[in-house]
């Protein structure tokens, strides 16, 4: 069993976990990410690593409620235990494979839409600790769905908080900022651009405009399984199949086919739903549509 030793919820649709898992935090590294799993009967749920304490052996997780399961997390409270937490799986970003002396010599902007901003924040941490400066920006609908907010400002140079809705920092979304930095004399060698699929489809039209020669995007939205078995994280890069939970999560944004990749996403939302119906009406539900098994 792997104890969570501090539960709290961070927005309205965020939930913070800090888990005991010494094995895990000793080899992972940003970028990858666990699979975490409640009890027996429950559902193996990937999710990327916001953070990681070697000494403690601890490992930070970051979820939003969506399905049935991920529903059940957000009950849970400091003292409680996931049956199974196993990881680090996937590959590291590949900036963190470079020299530091050519590292240092990249001007880098790491952009995180919503619940994004976690896998992102590790990463920016990775590199203030090595004595990279890099930009992030971080967009959500409005302020009170902005998360890590404290810790950002902590390793960024300089960072860029924004709202849909105009309610706090730069008002727009995050290609809007972005193009407002060029505006002002701003410009990246490399961005990095990790949240919702449609967000980091419009992210990468916007670098590629700008100019900005390499952008990397997190396929960790359509990850199912996480082993490479089910095949739900199907990606088209460049026109190469790759498997978002094998060989990525992260990817060539610019060589990503984001339309593919969202119809793909779409498969699995009546299976969602019918799993959060049998969540919400519980002994009563009957499953009389033949479809969700709970007639059977």
């Amino acid at each position: 069993m792997y104890k969570i030793l501090k539960a709290e919820q961070l927005s309205a649709t965020n939930y913070l976990m800090v888990i005991d898992a010494p094995r895990v935090a000793a080899h992972c590294e940003p970028g990858q990410f666990i699979i975490v799993k409640l009890d027996e009967k429950g559902e193996r749920i990937p999710l990327t690593i916001c953070d990681y304490d070697r000494e403690a052996g601890t490992i930070t997780i970051v979820f939003q409620p969506i399905g049935a399961s991920t529903q059940k997390f957000a009950e849970l409270k400091t003292g409680d235990s996931f049956m199974d937490f196993t990881g680090p799986l996937g590959c590291p970003s590949e900036l963190i494979e470079m020299p530091i002396e050519e590292l240092k010599e990249k001007k880098i902007i790491f952009i995180g839409g919503g619940v994004g901003a976690a896998p992102v924040y590790p990463q920016v941490k990775w590199m203030k600790e090595h004595g990279v400066d890099v930009d992030c920006i971080i967009g959500a609908k409005n302020k009170d769905l902005l998360i890590l907010e404290k810790e950002m400002e902590a390793v960024a140079a300089n960072y860029y908080p924004c709202t849909d809705d105009g309610s706090y920092g730069f008002s727009g979304m995050v290609t809007a900022q972005l193009e407002a930095l060029y505006a002002e004399g701003k410009s990246y060698d490399v961005a990095v651009i990790i949240g919702p699929m449609i967000m980091m489809k419009f992210g990468a039209l916007c670098a590629k405009k700008l100019g900005i020669k390499e952008c990397i995007v997190s396929m960790n939205p359509i990850m199912v399984d996480g082993t490479g078995m089910c095949g739900a994280c199907r990606v088209l890069v460049n026109d190469e199949v790759k498997f978002a939970c094998v060989d990525g999560p992260e990817f060539d944004g610019y060589g990503v086919d984001f339309d593919a990749a969202m119809k793909r996403q779409q498969m699995y939302k009546d299976l969602e739903q019918r799993a959060i119906l049998k969540l919400q009406e519980g002994d009563t539900h009957h499953g009389g549509c033949g479809n969700c098994g709970g007639d059977k």
